[in-house]
Formats: C-alpha cells, sequence, structure tokens
C-alpha cells in the first residue's frame, strides 16, 4: 500500500496512467502469442500474465470498490489473475501460469483497454483514496514492467535460437574502471525510510525512523564483470572460505560456476541479454548474481556487503533519476567517470544487494484490506535491494525504495557495491 499523500490532480494523474500503461504494451509489442504465454520457471510469470494481473488490480481495487455500477470485463478473470491476495479468494496456481492458453494476447489487449476506458470515466468522481489506489496501481505496474522484462530474459534464454526482444545497441568500446576508491559514510544517528517528500512511496518503507552507523565507507562504483572474471580465475566458486553455509551448499548443488546468463567460449566468456548473445564486456556492472555470489565475493575482495541504512544514507543527495534505467535496451554500462569524487551508479545499471533482511523498520504497520497484504507478509527470508536497474522505469525508485527476493534469485538484474568497516 502507498504511504499517505495528497492526492494527485486529476490532470497529473490521467497523464502518468496514459504513459504508463502504454510503455506496458510497448514493451510486450514485439511478443507472439506463444512467446508472451510461455512460462520459463515457477519464479517468473508470462508476459501476458502480467498485462492481465495489472489490470485486474485497477479493476478490483479502484473499480469494484470505488466505480459505482462498474461491470467486471469478465468474472472468470479474477480467479486466473489474482497473484497473491488471500483476501480476494482462490487463484490460479502461481507455478501453472503458463498453461493459459486462452485467453489470448489479442483478448488481453482487449481487456487491459476496457479497464483503462473505465478508469478514465471514473477518474473525475474518484474519492482521493481511490486516486491513491489508482497511483498504487501505476507503481505496481512499473514493478511488473521490469518483471516482464526479466521474466522474457530467462525464457528467451532457454530458446536455442537466441532471440533478442531488442535490438543490440552499437558497441562503444569503454575503458575498464581503475581501481575502487572509497567514500567515507556519515557516522552516528540517521533517520532512513520514507520522508513525505516524493510523491509517492510504498509501505514498506516507512515509517522514517533513526538508525546507527559506525565507521564505513562504499566503493565509489559497482563491481564490473572484469573483476567478477579475476574472481572465477582465482577460484572464487571453489573456495568454501569465502561463502556462507547456504550459499555453499547453493553452488555445490546447482553446479554454479558464474553469473546466470554467462557461458564460456572459445575466446572468452558470452552472456545472454534481452538484446541477445553477446560477449560480456569487462567495463560493464556485473549482473545477474545472487545474494550469496555478492557476498563471496565481497569476501574475497576482503570488503562486506553494505547495509540498507549504509547504502541509503550514502544516496539521500544523489538525484534518483539519475543513471542508467529504463531507457532503451535494458542492458548495465560503464561506469562514466566524470571527475567527480562521490558515489556513482546509485541509481540504475543494477540493483545492489545489502546485507539486511528485508524486515519492517520500526512502527510499520500493513494497511488493513486486501491491499495490506503488498509487501508486510513477504517480511521473511528475503534481503534488500536497493537503486533500480536498467530494467527499472525512470522515476519509480527513490533512496528509501526497498526491493527484496530471496538470496539464491538472480534472474533479476542484481549486482553488488563494496562496503568496508573503519
Amino acid at each position: 500500500m502507498a504511504r499517505s499523500r495528497t492526492a494527485p490532480s486529476q490532470d497529473d494523474l490521467l497523464s502518468r496512467y496514459r504513459e504508463i500503461r502504454a510503455l506496458s504494451e510497448a514493451l510486450a509489442a514485439g511478443l507472439s502469442d506463444a512467446d508472451a504465454t510461455a512460462q520459463s520457471m515457477p519464479d517468473a510469470s508470462p508476459a501476458k500474465w502480467h498485462l492481465a494481473h495489472v489490470g485486474w488490480f485497477f479493476e478490483t481495487f479502484v473499480l469494484r470498490d470505488h466505480a459505482a455500477g462498474y461491470e467486471p470485463f469478465d468474472p472468470r478473470y479474477a480467479f486466473l489473475f489474482n497473484s497473491y491476495y488471500e483476501a480476494e479468494g482462490a487463484r490460479h496456481p502461481r507455478p501453472a501460469r503458463g498453461m493459459l492458453t486462452r485467453p489470448r494476447l489479442d483478448e488481453i489487449l482487449a481487456y487491459r483497454a476496457h479497464v483503462d476506458a473505465a478508469v478514465i470515466d471514473a477518474l473525475p468522481a474518484l474519492p482521493d483514496e481511490a486516486r491513491s489506489l489508482v497511483m498504487l496501481g501505476l507503481h505496481h505496474e512499473q514493478q511488473h514492467q521490469e518483471l516482464l522484462l526479466t521474466d522474457i530474459q530467462h525464457l528467451f534464454s532457454l530458446n536455442p535460437l537466441e532471440p533478442a526482444l531488442f535490438a543490440a545497441q552499437p558497441f562503444t568500446p569503454a575503458a575498464v574502471p581503475g581501481p575502487l576508491h572509497w567514500i567515507e559514510g556519515r557516522e552516528g544517528l540517521v533517520e532512513m525510510g520514507d520522508d513525505g517528500k516524493s510523491d509517492f512511496a510504498f509501505d514498506c518503507e516507512g515509517p522514517r525512523h533513526k538508525a546507527v552507523l559506525h565507521p564505513h565507507a562504499l566503493a565509489h562504483r559497482l563491481i564490473t564483470n572484469g573483476e567478477w572474471i579475476a574472481f572465477i580465475e582465482d577460484g572464487g566458486y571453489r573456495n568454501p572460505a569465502h561463502w556462507l553455509s547456504d550459499g555453499w551448499s547453493w553452488v555445490q548443488a546447482e553446479r554454479i560456476e558464474a553469473p546466470l546468463y554467462w557461458t564460456r567460449a572459445e575466446h572468452g566468456w558470452m552472456r545472454f541479454g534481452l538484446d541477445g548473445r553477446r560477449p560480456v564486456n569487462p567495463a560493464e556492472p556485473v549482473t545477474h548474481i545472487s545474494l550469496y555470489e555478492a557476498d563471496a565475493y565481497a569476501s574475497w575482495a576482503g570488503a562486506r556487503l553494505p547495509t540498507e541504512a549504509e547504502w541509503e544514507s550514502g544516496a539521500l543527495n544523489i538525484a534518483p533519476s539519475s543513471g542508467n534505467q529504463l531507457d532503451g535496451a535494458a542492458c548495465p554500462r560503464p561506469h562514466a567517470a566524470d571527475g567527480s569524487a562521490g558515489l556513482g551508479q546509485m541509481f540504475g545499471d543494477v540493483w545492489e544487494w545489502t546485507g539486511s533482511a528485508f524486515r519492517p523498520h520500526p512502527g510499520f504497520h500493513p494497511a488493513e484490506g486486501a491491499v495490506g497484504e503488498y509487501n508486510g507478509k513477504f517480511m521473511s527470508g528475503q534481503f534488500v535491494l536497493k537503486g533500480g536497474s536498467c530494467a527499472t522505469p525512470r522515476g519509480h525508485v527513490r533512496a528509501s525504495y526497498r526491493n527484496f527476493f530471496y538470496p539464491h534469485q538472480r534472474w533479476q538484474f542484481t549486482g553488488l557495491r563494496l562496503a568496508k568497516d573503519l
């Protein structure tokens, strides 16, 4: 659920609604019905399901509950496209979403058009509570835009034809970044969490509260593919001394030898991305790594992962709109050395693993009703990631934003920045 905010104006909300809803369909425009139907693993969902689920969210929590006389497009869709809201009743099993050959993609797009027309028609008369739910629905859709891309990438990676969703950008040689240098962070009592200054925040970003920071420093940039290759060549995946116990068991059981989507070729490493199969660029940030891998690399490098509070404190004076976000082919870019002495790549490129568990901030209380299930019930066994990625829609993240995944998951654009004690 969203944190309390002044309801946006009707014109602003309408403009955002049209823009965000159109982007979802643009991202899926190159997909066939088969592309949009298949499901590559239980953690992923078909593109068709993502497109329908976000429509169901608006239809259920805005139109059904706040638009008098609204009739659902198809009452059966509530069972098909509810994700995890227990309060909304039974639903189709998540691992079997890829079995939904019907409705067809064109029927899902018709469903979206029906919902859009109803939301736009209802918007002038919606109370502030419902407008806040529209805002929540738009940020929820932006989350699914990123998931749609990463789920398609995983699906396409399993196809021997190695299809590309986006045309590959011309290769531009980039200098491999120089050695890391360290930026000393704040020390002592600091405030973190939603500060109420942005026009939206998820419930899990607050309340704002105090945290204690001990002397520490953050690396000025992300870890690169070239640095990761050095870790591999030094036996990083074969030395249990660097690994958490659960991580070492995972590496052995899954036979992990490199980041997801990497393959060893005759002339070096290759990687698969949304732009197809390409050589690994040593200057780009490493991505598609698990928390276990990130933690092992940090141990190998004589450092550690930052805490959520350290990362957030370091990002406070950096514009969330900075960095490489979803503006092109969803591919991390090399660090752009601009001569500044500050932290770079804090927003965009890759989600940065922290060493902090995804648990409630002090004073957190979930909202009442079904929307209270949005974040709170997932605060168990996950770790916080910060900063957004090259697949995150621009304008979606802020310093207090808390992404979260289980430590073994790595199909998202996940990477790392090192920290150390002083």
